[in-house]
């Protein structure tokens, strides 16, 4: 096999004691069925569809059966899944206040039809009501197919963070010293992204993010360290031992790190990476808790980012991460009041 600058690029293998798959030239595969089924349980149940003639709720995702997976050639990545769905729903009519269930059965999801294709089939239980199966067959297929949509998006955003591995600049052309910050969200606080690199000889970036939380500092902090906490806004098992050299493992291991930095109320420190980058690399993860009135503005600043994996990266902390805290804040105040 040729070293880097040598012979054919296709058997170029980086000077790394394993030369494991890099650059993925090769055929890499990750199973996506279980976490599959979980983000379509999320998006679909308790949907609701309201019109004229009354309004309806998606129930119980009763059957699911189907596999997916994603993978990873060339650095591009390729989707397979295929799905075969059915769900409960029940609606009030408006005018009588009569009741009335059904289901919704969704025979054939797969990447060989597009979402709006998609077989959508409406039934309802004998007995008058058929407002409400009209309802939903309008109305309610069009939700559906959004929430369809919202699973793809985030099987392609989500699931796949840093299943891309960064490529070697070819021998001779230097990497970029600086980068422009790309279309960000309001949320988002990016300064020009400095290129540097951490473990593995690789491209890297610095992204810095900041939200906005309605908590006090201490039950944010609580948060990212306290293993309950952090399983119930992951939604996955989790590995959290919070003090300096403590292990950190989320979302089924696609995120694993070590605490190396923990000051209560204020400050976390992660060696922080994704699976699949390069091994034994790690990105460095600062997060700053600052007291703003009654909320907390948490600061996250990534360094080591492999340059490939930037937008999966800020996707997964502003997803997983942001979003999901906000819900569970949102549930916990809703419980007290």
């Amino acid at each position: 096999m040729a070293k880097w600058g040598q012979g054919d690029p296709r058997w170029i293998v980086e000077e790394r004691a394993d030369a494991t798959n890099v650059n993925n030239w090769h055929w890499t595969e990750r199973d996506a069925t279980s976490w599959s089924k979980r983000k379509l349980k999320e998006v679909l149940e308790g949907l609701v569809v309201e019109g004229e003639a009354g309004r309806c709720e998606i129930g119980d995702l009763k059957h699911v059966e189907g596999e997916a997976s994603c993978n990873s050639r060339k650095g591009k990545l390729i989707f397979f899944y295929e799905w075969n769905l059915r769900l409960s729903w029940k609606g009030t009519v408006k005018e009588s206040g009569e009741k009335h269930k059904g289901s919704v059965e969704i025979p054939n999801l797969s990447e060989e039809n597009e979402v709006d294709d998609t077989e959508i089939n409406v039934s309802k239980k004998k007995g008058e009501g058929d407002v409400l199966k009209d309802l939903m067959r309008t109305e309610g297929t069009t939700k559906v197919r959004e929430a369809l949509r919202d699973y793809l998006q985030a099987l392609k955003t989500e699931f796949t963070l840093g299943m891309i591995l960064p490529t070697k600049a070819p021998v001779g052309q230097e990497l970029p010293t600086e980068r422009k910050p790309s279309g960000n969200t309001v949320q988002d606080c990016v300064s020009p992204q400095s290129l540097d690199t951490v473990g593995v000889k690789i491209p890297t970036v610095r992204i810095l993010m900041r939200e906005m939380f309605n908590s006090p500092a201490d039950e944010l902090y609580s948060i990212f360290t306290t293993k309950e906490l952090v399983q119930k806004f992951s939604k996955c098992p989790a590995v959290i031992e919070a003090e300096k050299g403590g292990k950190l493992q989320m979302f089924e291991g696609c995120v694993s790190g070590e605490y190396t930095e923990l000051v209560p109320s204020q400050r976390i420190v992660l060696k922080w990476r994704c699976r699949s980058w390069p091994d034994e690399h790690y990105a460095t993860v600062a997060l700053t808790f600052k007291d703003v009135a009654a909320q907390t503005e948490l600061q996250v600043e990534c360094k080591g980012v492999p340059v490939s994996a930037e937008e999966s990266t800020r996707q997964c902390w502003k997803k997983q991460y942001f979003e999901e805290i906000q819900i569970l804040l949102q549930q916990a105040q809703d419980s007290m009041e």
